[in-house]
């Protein structure tokens, strides 16, 4: 039997349901939460934090959440630009001097959709360098752009952490982290984190890849590769851990900030951070974001096929909108983003729904049965 733990309002038993449903389609430890209009309707954890399932998911277990750290990491460069610190169509390297990037002609906004053109770091780094953010900035400021910025998008799949981050930081003064603890955790009474310190790493579950190891991927000699596949390489193993492959369980890797990829959160953190989003922005008297900065950054920015994706995707301004073919349920407007394996936070403004979901088995793919299953059964109930 898998233990689930938590509380589901009796109208939405299909989600309990579906829940459940997953631990049989392989689901090893997960948590997901769903706010409706000012109403906490589900709030479940169940399966185990470790593969050799002997540690039951908690209340407060925290895991590696992947992508669903990127809408995060674009809010604090938005309160910049909410506070009209930041201009979106300003060059980057009017905040960050040192940016080739900005200084081909990437702006702000082609920084938040992808569009900046240095989704890898040329210079060869190591795993050594991860663990510091100057270092990191350093390398991707001195990258020059694979393309003309701002002329099509490429899936900033790790890079993007960095360079949001350090352009909020140019401006704000904070990393991240910091700002996340300070601006959108304390406040909102959210579990969300980058760089975990000792005691919260205690409640770490283990990232369970059900996914062949891909790091001889990254042996590959790039003198056979095309400038793109170099490109598509590069973004997902320079450093060789960049993506977290072999490092993601690490307490290296959960004391560092990479925040694209190593957001570590609580269903309900995620899910709250979407609740004041669905509302506008601000919740309980919490802004986390003026209404018109938002209503800009969940449209549609840049759409068309992405390589490093493989697919047809459309962009926000760090937030992707929903689409036919991945939807964040069936309404129009609803905006969010996806981690690798399945986890998910989006918000819907027009039912009024805030959803987290969190899990530790990871199945690399761009579709995941699991969190579908829990969407397709939220709006069954609605």
């Amino acid at each position: 039997m898998v233990p689930i733990g938590g509380r589901c309002d009796d109208a939405f038993g299909a989600v309990r349901a579906a829940f459940a449903e997953n631990f049989d389609d392989g689901e090893v430890g997960a948590a997901c939460t769903i706010s409706v209009g000012d109403s906490v309707v589900v709030d479940l954890w169940g399966g185990w934090t470790d593969d050799t399932r002997t540690r039951p998911w908690a209340r407060d277990t925290i895991i590696n959440a992947y992508s669903v750290g990127k809408p995060l990491v674009a809010l604090m460069l938005l309160q910049c630009v909410a506070r009209g610190d930041v201009n979106l169509d300003t060059v980057a390297s009017t905040y960050w001097p040192e940016l080739i990037a900005g200084q081909w002609g990437a702006t702000v906004r082609h920084a938040l959709c992808h569009r900046a053109g240095v989704p890898a770091i040329r210079p060869r780094l190591t795993n050594d360098d991860l663990w510091t953010w100057a270092r990191m900035c350093e390398a991707l400021a001195a990258t020059e752009p694979w393309w003309t910025p701002g002329t099509k998008h490429v899936y900033h799949t790790n890079t993007y952490g960095h360079l949001v981050g350090e352009l909020s930081r140019r401006v704000d003064g904070r990393l991240p982290g910091t700002w996340l603890r300070e601006e959108i955790a304390g406040p909102l009474d959210a579990d969300l984190a980058w760089g975990v310190d000792a005691a919260a790493q205690r409640r770490c579950a283990t990232v369970v890849w059900e996914a062949a190891d891909d790091a001889e991927a990254a042996s590959l000699d790039a003198r056979t590769l095309s400038d793109e596949q170099e490109m598509v390489l590069l973004g997902y193993f320079n450093p060789p851990g960049y993506s977290g492959m072999g490092i993601v369980n690490t307490s290296e890797w959960r004391a560092t900030q990479v925040p694209s990829t190593n957001l570590h959160a609580t269903a309900r953190g995620v899910a709250r951070v979407y609740a004041a989003l669905a509302h506008g922005g601000t919740i309980d008297d919490v802004r986390v974001l003026d209404r018109d900065v938002l209503a800009e950054a969940t449209s549609v920015q840049s759409e068309g096929w992405c390589p490093v994706l493989d697919r047809t995707v459309s962009f926000g301004l760090g937030f992707q909108p929903t689409r036919p073919e991945r939807p964040f349920g069936p309404n129009t407007g609803s905006f969010g983003h996806f981690g690798t394996g399945g986890s998910l936070g989006f918000a819907d403004p027009i039912a009024g729904v805030g959803f987290g979901y969190v899990m530790n088995a990871v199945r690399p793919r761009w579709q995941s049965p699991r969190n579908r299953r829990l969407v397709d059964a939220l709006y069954s109930c609605l």
